[in-house]
């Protein structure tokens, strides 16, 4: 099946204007939907993020809203983003949410220091095709911590680790991911 179309989430300190999600939507031949959490969209200043069950609460409404606006089925639509956006998004799949992929750009296997923490328990739901873009130093899950878990996600995973970075890639690596990313995607 061809994806519909693209969802993204961002992580924690950002928005859905980051400079890759910018690129990936201009460089992608499908519709590219950036979008924030409720937290992000009360106007300026720092704000803690919301919890997990509005994440996906806000997942499941930007996939119908889109949907709807693309007049494509919602199964059809490939969710993810980075780090917070791609876990929500992945939980939000795991809990049922029909999605034809996800796309985790610096997922957050743990918090940095605590690798005890880990966010794997939704692994063994993910029974769709995954894309993993990682940075080789991220201090949320190196590759080695990684090969310990992956193994538990029942769907297809493609790995893509970046060289000399870690858990917010520098724009040189952009390049890299969005080829990536459109391979992918293409694939499916």
């Amino acid at each position: 099946m061809t994806p519909g179309g693209l969802v993204l989430f961002h992580g924690a300190g950002g928005d859905r204007d980051h400079r890759l999600f910018l690129k990936l939507e201009a460089e992608l031949d499908l519709p590219v939907g950036r979008c924030n959490f409720p937290y992000r969209d009360k106007g300026p200043g720092r704000r803690p993020p919301d919890r997990m069950p509005k994440l996906i609460d806000s997942i499941h409404a930007h996939v119908a809203t889109l949907a709807e606006q693309w007049e494509v089925d919602p199964a059809s639509l490939v969710l993810g983003g980075r780090s917070m956006g791609g876990r929500a998004a992945s939980m939000a799949a795991a809990e049922g949410l029909p999605v034809a992929g996800l796309v985790l750009l610096s997922y957050p296997l743990h918090p940095p220091g605590k690798p005890d923490k880990l966010r794997t328990d939704h692994f063994g739901d993910l029974d769709v095709p995954i894309i993993l873009v990682q940075g080789h130093s991220d201090p949320f899950g190196k590759e080695p911590e990684f090969a310990e878990h992956l193994g538990a996600i029942p769907g297809p995973v493609e790995q893509v680790w970046l060289d000399r970075t870690g858990h917010d890639p520098v724009e040189k690596h952009d390049p890299v991911v969005i080829d990536a990313v459109a391979n992918w995607l293409a694939a499916l």
